[in-house]
């Protein structure tokens, strides 16, 4: 008999990818989605496996509704990616994030617990957690010290689940991911930004574009990789909680800088601080800016994990480069870009 596992935020990038994954392997996909929610399905509609999930109303606000989805789908594993993941409106709806990032996870645990606790859970935690980092690169032990209502929301629901593994011998697992990008990221996300505005400005659509903090590193990786390893820690004999990394470091300049030799820009920098422009040398034309407004009140300067546990106990390890990377994302915003102009 098939497997059944049960996504919460299936309509996000890495929802999307997991439910690929997860068909391919022969299981029954059940997505959750919250019923105030206008339900878009455009990424797993690139993906061409919208026919073949099971969408299901699910409120993670609502205890009830969890216990009422977990009795009626017997699920044997879950995987909750479901969250407000943008750092940033974290700080403008603190309250919300709490809850949804953190309390809705006791929930779902609580539910577990009570309905059948041999189901597998696995918990979406984040390198946001180690927010102003302790040590480098970051591991499993490594002090955390989120810096957004984001980050503390996650850790509080990585440590609860955690306990409900320890205390009531749940087979409950964290995977620590640092960035993961794809063609399906949002908008709202600083690479998919960066990749769409060039995209823009390549069909003449866009003049050139706002951004932060130039200086921020980052460690990016492909999200189809990371769900591989996300799915395999459910495979294992005991629960554990991992880094999900590619052990480099690239700073928001130097995305920027890869994006644009992609398309055969030269870009050099003019200026410093909010005062700094990117320009086209061949046209002299200026097509990144900075905009304070795009700084974080608290800032996270500088992530980059080590996936060493990882390799070791799950045998996982990236496969896709950064160059590869963006150049997948940058193809994508092309042919989006070359549709809407049609």
């Amino acid at each position: 008999m098939a497997k059944k596992a049960l996504i919460t935020g299936i309509t996000g990038q890495d929802g999307a990818y997991l439910a690929q994954l997860l068909l391919a392997k022969g299981y029954k996909v059940h997505g959750a989605y919250r019923r105030s929610s206008t339900l878009n399905l455009w990424r797993l509609q690139e993906l061409g496996i919208a026919d073949d999930v099971d969408l299901v109303c699910m409120e993670l606000t609502d205890q009830s509704s969890i216990q009422n989805a977990l009795h009626r789908l017997a699920p044997d594993e879950i995987y909750n990616l479901a969250a407000q993941s943008f750092v940033a409106a974290s700080f403008d709806q603190p309250v919300y994030t709490g809850d949804i990032d953190g309390l809705s996870v006791t929930r779902l645990l609580e539910t577990i617990r009570s309905v059948d606790p041999h189901i597998r859970y696995y918990q979406a935690s984040t390198s946001e957690m180690f927010g102003k980092v302790r040590a480098s690169p970051q591991n499993e032990s490594t002090p955390f010290y989120p810096r957004s209502p984001y980050g503390v929301a996650k850790l509080y629901a990585h440590w609860i689940t955690i306990n409900y593994r320890e205390s009531y011998n749940l087979y409950a697992c964290s995977g620590i991911l640092f960035n993961h990008e794809s063609p399906l990221r949002g908008l709202e996300f600083v690479t998919r930004k960066i990749t769409s505005s060039f995209a823009a400005i390549h069909h003449g659509a866009l003049d050139c574009m706002e951004l932060g903090n130039l200086d921020a590193r980052r460690d990016w990786g492909f999200a189809g990789d990371y769900v591989e390893g996300v799915w395999n820690m459910l495979q294992q004999k005991t629960a554990d909680d991992y880094v999900l990394s590619t052990g480099t470091a690239t700073t928001i300049r130097e995305f920027v800088e890869l994006t644009a030799k992609t398309l055969g820009i030269d870009l050099v920098w003019k200026g410093e601080g909010i005062s700094e422009t990117g320009l086209d040398r061949k046209t002299g034309k200026v097509r990144v800016t900075i905009n304070p407004h795009h700084y974080r009140p608290a800032e996270v300067d500088f992530l980059v994990g080590d996936p060493s546990k990882a390799a070791k106990n799950l045998g996982w390890k990236h496969k896709v480069a950064l160059p590869q990377l963006v150049e997948m994302m940058l193809e994508a915003d092309l042919r989006r870009q070359a549709k809407a102009a049609a």
